[in-house]
């Protein structure tokens, strides 16, 4: 298995061809800008290796508790963590419901300190909706789908070097190429 810097420096070096991908695609700046930016968070952040106490897991800091239950649910290189279909997908529905508790409950303590209401569940939802509704009129009706892209892209760098070393420790080149 390839090394963090190994992993860092494919992350890095990927990057600008994937501004020019999301360019010549979209022909949009900012698109192949969200997609770029997003590839490196995928690469450096977001990658499969939040199964275990890594680099990656190392780097959310003192939020990096919210990968625990994360990692005690999977295994290291499950079809669910390293998968290229799954692994991204999950991570990112994963880290949107803990985003989403997190604001709720930054919410309901706020409404209780200043001795306000509690938002109800439909309210907040709401409010995401609102959220999702100006980002898409302002950075574009695509926007998401090119960060997700992005995400998706970078983690899949990982999950392929890691394949690549696997075939190439184990002599099994050809049936990588």
């Amino acid at each position: 298995m390839p090394s963090v810097k190994t992993h860092d420096a494919i992350t890095f070096l990927l990057t600008a061809p994937a501004f020019a991908v999301g360019y010549s695609v979209t022909a949009d700046l900012t698109l192949a800008a969200a997609l770029a930016l997003s590839f490196a968070f995928g690469g450096l952040m977001f990658g499969p290796d939040l199964d275990t106490i890594s680099q990656q897991y190392s780097r959310w800091g003192p939020v990096r508790m919210i990968w625990f239950p994360y990692r005690a649910a999977f295994k290291h290189r499950s079809r669910w963590s390293h998968g290229l279909t799954f692994g991204t997908l999950f991570r990112v529905i994963y880290f949107m419901g803990v985003a989403s508790v997190a604001v709720y409950l930054a919410f309901a303590a706020w409404a209780s300190f200043a001795g306000g209401k509690i938002p109800d569940l439909s309210a907040f939802a709401q409010a995401w909706s609102q959220i999702g509704e100006f980002v898409r009129g302002g950075l574009g009706e695509h926007f998401v789908a090119a960060v997700f892209a992005g995400m998706w892209a970078g983690a899949a760098s990982h999950t392929f070097t890691d394949m690549a070393g696997t075939y190439i420790k184990t002599g099994r080149i050809t049936e990588f190429l």
